[in-house]
């Protein structure tokens, strides 16, 4: 696949030291990328500034406004969890600009696989509320802008450790959008049950795989090779988002998942044939992982598949 690479040192300024989502994560990414030397095979994407009037596709105006005062009095923290400094709405706004940019050269036929090497990650952030480490929802800003371009059927696969809460509850009660997350349960957030299936019209379009502490390849093989392949095929989708967590990883060190290296490449091989069967544009989108090591193989592994898919 002709796959392109969104980046932009500006990611590198929303930082905390001390906090597990700051700039070395993306930092680490890049330097294991240049080691594998894959930056010459991507089609480098450079991010645009998103205005307020996408980021308000997804989130309430007012909401908006109170994160770029509050970054502008100099930050502080938005939620217990969840930190912004002066420059992190610019590159919040960047975030999703990246994630736009992306589906702007896929709708193109630039290239056929995106992956956005974007941060803050956006999952957790619902529609007037910053939440775990998450200041806008990146993805499901991105789904609302493919709606709003005419789209039709949109799947979002999420397979961070942690239940995207932000994410499913922007489209519980919407058909036009297919949340699927696998995810530790229960854990942070508390929501993710297999119970919480949609609602009015949405029922039956949100679908939860949640895992307990210990689960490895073996459950995720399950969830990815027989679960998800039967309900995208049912589906019949026109565009794929990836929320691309690696926290699961049996090194990270918030989450008590077991998932092996390998066993992501079998979750990106599983996606990325499900895209290919269905000659749909794929996206992945950077959210959580916190082993520094465990990412950077992790991220570079999915760009080698993307690559060679």
């Amino acid at each position: 696949m002709k796959t392109g690479f969104v980046y932009n040192s500006i990611y590198l300024e929303h930082h905390q030291k001390g906090h597990p989502e700051n700039k070395d994560r993306l930092i680490a990414i890049i330097q294991e990328i240049e080691r594998r030397k894959l930056l010459k095979e991507l089609v480098s994407i450079s991010p645009r500034r998103a205005i307020a009037m996408e980021v308000a596709l997804n989130h309430d105006p007012t909401y908006i406004q109170e994160v770029a005062d509050f970054c502008s009095a100099g930050g502080g923290y938005l939620d217990p969890d969840t930190y912004a400094i002066p420059s992190s709405y610019e590159v919040a706004l960047y975030a999703v600009g990246g994630l736009l940019q992306g589906i702007d050269k896929l709708l193109g036929g630039e290239v056929e696989a995106v992956f956005c090497a974007i941060r803050p990650p956006g999952h957790h952030a619902e529609y007037a509320k910053a939440m775990g480490f998450c200041l806008f929802n990146n993805i499901a800003i991105g789904a609302h802008y493919l709606l709003q371009k005419g789209f039709e059927r949109v799947f979002i696969v999420d397979f961070d450790a942690h239940h995207g809460n932000g994410t499913q509850k922007s489209f519980y009660e919407e058909d036009r959008v297919f949340y699927f997350s696998s995810h530790e349960y229960p854990f942070y957030p508390g929501t993710g049950s297999s119970q919480e299936r949609g609602a009015g019209k949405g029922y039956g379009y949100t679908h939860n795989e949640p895992l307990p502490a210990g689960a490895g390849d073996k459950e995720f093989d399950r969830v990815y090779l027989e679960v998800l392949p039967a309900l995208f095929e049912e589906y019949n989708p026109q565009f794929l988002l990836v929320s691309a967590g690696y926290d699961a990883h049996r090194d990270d060190p918030l989450t008590y998942l077991q998932l092996s290296t390998e066993g992501f490449g079998r979750i990106v091989d599983s996606l990325l044939n499900l895209a290919k069967g269905k000659k749909i544009p794929v996206l992945f989108a950077l959210e959580g992982g916190y082993n520094l090591k465990a990412l950077a193989e992790c991220v570079s592994l999915t760009l080698e598949r993307m690559l060679e898919a």
